[in-house]
């Protein structure tokens, strides 16, 4: 599969996410926060895999893209950083629908720019055979992608791939850990 149908995959799905969040009302606190969980990994594991593999490829491929790749990297930024104060939170603190709506606009206006403009040029750019090396790539990168975000992590080529290795490891361990604590808690309760 080519790369940026794997990108818009991830882009339905981070939608579906947003409009289950948005139905869901406000005595639904399980329910917000399972949605929540489910969009702090999806969206961070699209967003380390565009940096580590697909916009290093479209900065070398499609020059005249290289200013909208920084501006993404700076919409990613903030998006992370979104993320991470959500995974300390829970639906009972004031302020986590108002972050979350926050977190949906912005990300529904990068995935707006993202789908009418970088990935036009990006197909044209590149062509079917390098897309469909990079969707390889990107699929290979998601098998090791972090699974929450991590703002402090550079975002640069090579030290992002080393950082998100390290940190997708240390992510899935502990994603591990507390699934078993959780069924160990089901089995004996």
């Amino acid at each position: 599969m080519d790369a940026i149908r794997i990108l818009k995959d991830d882009h339905r799905r981070a939608e579906k996410l947003f409009v289950r969040f948005e139905k869901t009302g406000p005595r639904s606190k399980s329910a917000k926060a399972n949605i929540v969980a489910r969009m702090i990994k999806e969206l961070s594991i699209h967003t380390a895999i565009e940096e580590e593999v697909f916009y290093p490829a479209i900065r070398l491929g499609v020059p005249k893209a290289s200013d909208y790749v920084l501006d993404s990297l700076e919409e990613h930024h903030l998006v992370k950083w979104l993320l991470a104060e959500l995974d300390g939170m829970t639906p009972d603190d004031e302020r986590f629908d108002a972050k979350v709506r926050v977190l949906i606009s912005n990300v529904r206006y990068h995935v707006g720019e993202e789908e009418s403009e970088l990935f036009p040029e990006a197909r044209t750019a590149l062509g079917h055979a390098q897309l469909n090396e990079l969707g390889e790539r990107l699929t290979a990168a998601k098998k090791t992608a972090p699974t929450h975000p991590h703002p402090r992590l550079p975002d640069r080529p090579l030290s992002n791939l080393v950082g998100g290795t390290v940190a997708g490891a240390v992510d899935r361990a502990r994603d591990l850990g507390k699934q078993v604590v959780a069924e160990a808690k089901h089995a004996v309760g």
